[in-house]
């Protein structure tokens, strides 16, 4: 039996209904109050525990936040820690007593209990780091990059200034007078295992400081 053949035809396929698009939701971003108290709980962990144990785990757990959260705002810890540190406060102003003895004593003793040389906190967080600079070198250079330039900017405006009113010698290395201060307070703090107290701020600004800048080698 000859089969029958028609000429009816397959209905044409509908072509697929495009799937809409969804525009991705952006990530909310971590600032304000949020990520202060994120940079908070970095430097009560970085305070605990030092740099080389301190986790991006262990910050989130501490700010109770989730760790993609963190990423979301730093790359890894060592951004997170410096940005933490570059936070920490520091004074709105600089010291002008009038006389480099003034503002040094000031500036590393003054403005609020516990500030400067004095603030056992400061000094807890620059010793958990210590080991960071020295043998991290992402850390080190963006420790270089974004804390240094700051501190060192306050204390070179104090020394500038004592240049232009005359209390120290025209010559006067400041590069490495600025620096004689606090490396001389921290090395006993940490080597010697000395309290940095404004006494010891004193003795090392009237027996080697003051008179490396107005005196001169030899003198």
């Amino acid at each position: 039996m000859t089969p029958v053949e028609t000429d009816a035809t397959e209905p044409a396929p509908e072509p697929p209904t495009a799937e809409p698009t969804v525009e991705p939701t952006a990530r909310p971003r971590v600032e304000g109050e949020r990520e202060r108290e994120i940079l908070e709980a970095t430097l009560e962990v970085l305070e605990d525990v030092g740099y080389d144990r301190l986790t991006m785990d262990a910050v989130a757990a501490r700010a109770r936040a989730s760790k993609a959260t963190l990423y979301r705002r730093w790359n890894g810890k060592a951004r997170l820690v410096v940005e933490a540190l570059h936070a920490t406060k520091t004074p709105s102003e600089l010291p002008d007593t009038g006389s480099l003895r003034g503002d040094l004593a000031e500036l590393f003793c003054g403005f609020t209990p516990g500030s400067g040389l004095m603030d056992r906190r400061q000094v807890a967080l620059f010793a958990s780091v210590l080991t960071a600079i020295a043998r991290d070198a992402d850390f080190a250079a963006a420790w270089r990059e974004h804390v240094v330039p700051h501190k060192r900017a306050l204390s070179r405006e104090v020394w500038d200034r004592a240049l232009e009113r005359g209390e120290i010698r025209a010559d006067a290395d400041l590069e490495l007078l600025e620096a004689a201060l606090p490396g001389i307070v921290l090395h006993r703090v940490f080597v010697l295992g000395d309290e940095p107290t404004p006494e010891l701020v004193a003795r090392v600004i009237d027996q080697i400081v003051l008179p490396a800048a107005t005196r001169g080698p030899g003198s």
